[in-house]
């Protein structure tokens, strides 16, 4: 088999299988409905667990050896995300949405668009360790599919939360899984042009984590009134980010 087969396989493997999770959640349409809140806090933990034990010591990793600010652009990110979010805010705000419908149509962009950079640096990463020797490129997308589970299952019952129908949510997240392909099919053809950009990538993303994360999904929590419900939300937080932590960290001694 080729390496731009092997690369196609396993990125396949990487993104698309790993929206099993969050298909399997799904199925349980009205249970789903109920914990979606939870879900939501849980995605929040992961997300930040994500930025700071993935993606973070990733870029700082490659960047150093390319002298890039990895810091810089991860700001670059969060600021970015800014003014995306605002600007959502004031074309939704000029098509007369009311407020409580604004949060949730500006959050959902966020999330897609992050998520979707995310699958591509994950396209751009298997194919680029393919490039340098097969059994690297199989440990590495096996280790993208391990970290992106928790995430997926987190990103679905956000999107659920945020009011996407389940026909859309899986829609989607297919699509955006799919841009893997891209990424993985332009590092193979340009090789280290591209693949010497993934630092910024990887800490763009970083930082449009962090800003979902503390700025659209924090907040609601601190909203909860519901007794005991706070809590709860609180404790799944800190679970998404011990999930993610594991995770790395079995993939790393693997």
């Amino acid at each position: 088999m080729s390496t731009l087969a092997y690369i196609l396989l396993f990125t396949f493997i990487g993104s698309i299988i790993a929206l099993a999770g969050g298909i399997i959640l799904l199925s349980r349409e009205k249970l789903a409905l109920k914990i979606s809140h939870f879900l939501a806090s849980f995605a929040a933990g992961v997300l930040l667990g994500t930025a700071f034990f993935d993606l973070l010591p990733e870029a700082l990793q490659q960047g150093e050896k390319a002298k890039i600010d990895i810091f810089f652009w991860t700001l670059a990110g969060l600021v970015l995300f800014f003014f995306l979010e605002r600007s959502i805010h004031w074309f939704h705000h000029h098509e007369q949405y009311h407020e409580e419908d604004n949060d949730s149509k500006s959050t959902l962009p966020l999330i897609i668009i992050s998520d979707t950079m995310h699958n591509f640096i994950d396209g751009v990463i298997i194919a680029a360790t393919f490039t340098v020797n097969i059994p690297l490129g199989i440990v590495t997308a096996l280790a993208v599919l391990a970290h992106e589970l928790p995430q997926e299952v987190g990103d679905f019952g956000l999107m659920l939360h945020k009011g996407l129908s389940r026909k859309k949510i899986i829609l989607v997240n297919i699509t955006s899984a799919a841009v893997a392909f891209i990424g993985a099919v332009g590092t193979y053809i340009l090789g280290d042009i591209l693949a010497g950009y993934l630092p910024i990538f990887i800490a763009l993303t970083a930082g449009f984590f962090i800003y979902i994360a503390s700025s659209d999904l924090i907040p609601e929590i601190h909203h909860e009134k519901r007794k005991g419900f706070a809590a709860i939300e609180s404790f799944l937080v800190v679970l998404g980010i011990i999930v993610v932590y594991i995770t790395v960290t079995l993939v790393e001694h693997s």
